[in-house]
């Protein structure tokens, strides 16, 4: 299952579409026997701002930033954008138990492996 986990599909958008701003988070995956987990760098964003999407195999992250302070910026080092970030995901996730938490600028995704793709150990018995 780990060979084909987290593979991007973003692509760039057409030059004639007029998309906001978007910055790609910062995304650790991790696997264990039990779930894939994703691990997203969204600061600035604000929990009710978050959309996390799981559709057709497909992990969808968007975030909105806040806006910064009022007033005639005198320099800006970080642009205020919305985060995007998709990824297409192996088979095997129960898209139902998929639950997701927010906490200090940390959105962490926990994708749970459905029973039959988990490992399984088999007791031996004797005869």
């Amino acid at each position: 299952m780990s060979n084909t986990i987290a593979k991007s599909t973003e692509q760039a958008p057409a030059r004639a579409e007029a998309q906001p701003l978007a910055i790609r988070p910062r995304v650790d995956v991790f696997e264990n026997e039990h779930e894939l987990l994703v691990v997203a760098d969204v600061p600035g964003a604000a929990k009710d701002s978050i959309d996390v999407r799981f559709e057709g195999g497909e992990l969808r992250l968007e975030a909105r930033r806040a806006a910064g302070p009022q007033g005639q910026p005198l320099a800006e080092e970080a642009r205020l954008a919305d985060y995007r970030r998709a990824f297409a995901m192996p088979e095997g996730i129960d898209s139902e138990k998929i639950e997701a938490s927010f906490t200090n600028g940390v959105l962490t995704v926990h994708l749970p492996k459905s029973s039959a793709k988990r490992p399984r150990k088999i007791d031996v018995r004797t005869t």
